[in-house]
């Protein structure tokens, strides 16, 4: 069956275990356009060209075109969805602090997490007929808490038909844009608190020991004794605000000519620690927060980004709701800690 045939309706959004691209892509697999002028294309995509709907550019189809039948009009909430999805990966932070992502398909879900001690971080010698040394890995005590971000789209079709989807398209981006933040909300609330589990990052002040210096000031000398408490993990990501990463870039050393000349020709900020450094508005000034992202955080999502397909199909805009369902465990015990300056 060709991708210019298919029967589209809304049941396609309530297979169980798929999701709308899925079941386009069983229907309407990609590897048969391989040597085709559609090769690099999806399903969806290829349904985008059948009904000639040009999301983007300056030739962009206004959004009317997507119910001029009802098998276009099928099409339309997957479009919401992918939009909003690719305006929380612009500029998304999450994937570099984040260790793993899991997908599940409940509300509840209890997550590992291993607590070493100083011994049990030791590859000690092991004489023959000893015991060898353990590594205990066990499940949490408390659930990781799910929490439902979204937006309501809020439009009459009446006042959007005749818009450019280009347009409408910086709209949803938007939307993507304010899910990711409040996700990363959540992600620095379970780093500073933890996730429910006893596990809250450890705190250090300069001018208390063990950092040196002076309370409100922040030098090279107390950056490398944060870094130093990280052993056996390694500080590699740091996550500030704007007023803070001011002060860091203040830091005599972190004024090397080669991390201005790395700055200028990627726009990427490094630290001579080795550390990428990330400025967020999430992170209260005066703070820094230190991880090893490859053992800090778990992200847990339901599912992937949900809208209300029934009423966007018909074309009831008014209110239609745009979800993402996640949560953020911590997995090891001193992959993150806390700097307040």
């Amino acid at each position: 069956m060709g991708y210019d045939n298919l029967k589209l309706e809304k049941g396609m959004y309530r297979q169980e275990g798929m999701s709308f691209t899925q079941v386009l892509e069983s229907l309407d697999p990609s590897e048969n356009y391989r040597g085709t002028a559609l090769e690099g294309t999806d399903a969806f995509q290829r349904q985008l060209k059948r009904f000639g709907i040009r999301v983007k550019g300056a030739g962009s189809s206004p959004v009317e075109k997507f119910f001029r039948t009802m098998d276009s009009a099928v099409l339309f909430p997957e479009y919401i969805a992918r939009t909003v999805r690719q305006g929380m990966e612009e500029n998304d932070i999450l994937p570099d602090i984040v260790a793993t992502t899991t997908v599940i398909d409940s509300l509840d879900y209890r997550s590992i997490y291993s607590t070493p001690t100083e011994d049990d971080k030791e590859l000690k010698a092991v004489a023959e007929g000893t015991e060898i040394p353990t590594t205990e890995i066990t499940t949490k005590e408390h659930l990781v808490n799910l929490t439902k971000r979204g937006r309501m789209l809020v439009a009459s079709y009446e006042a959007l038909r005749f818009q450019k989807l280009d347009l409408f398209s910086v709209m949803l981006r938007q939307i993507g844009a304010y899910i990711q933040h409040q996700q990363l909300e959540d992600a620095v609330d379970v780093i500073l608190s933890g996730d429910g589990n006893d596990n809250a990052a450890v705190q250090y002040t300069v001018g208390t020991s063990p950092i040196s210096g002076t309370k409100g000031s922040l030098g090279y000398d107390q950056l490398v004794e944060f870094w130093s408490k990280f052993d056996p993990y390694t500080m590699n990501t740091i996550l500030c605000s704007s007023g803070t990463m001011t002060k860091l870039l203040k830091v005599p050393e972190l004024q090397n000519p080669m991390t201005g000349l790395n700055f200028q020709g990627t726009g990427k900020l490094t630290t001579p620690l080795g550390a990428q450094l990330h400025r967020t508005n999430a992170v209260a000034d005066g703070m820094i927060i230190g991880l090893d992202k490859r053992y800090a955080l778990e992200l847990v999502r339901a599912g992937d980004v949900l809208v209300e397909y029934d009423k966007l199909i018909d074309r009831q805009l008014e209110r239609a709701a745009i979800t993402s369902i996640s949560g953020f465990g911590k997995i090891c015990d001193g992959a993150a800690a806390i700097l307040n300056v």
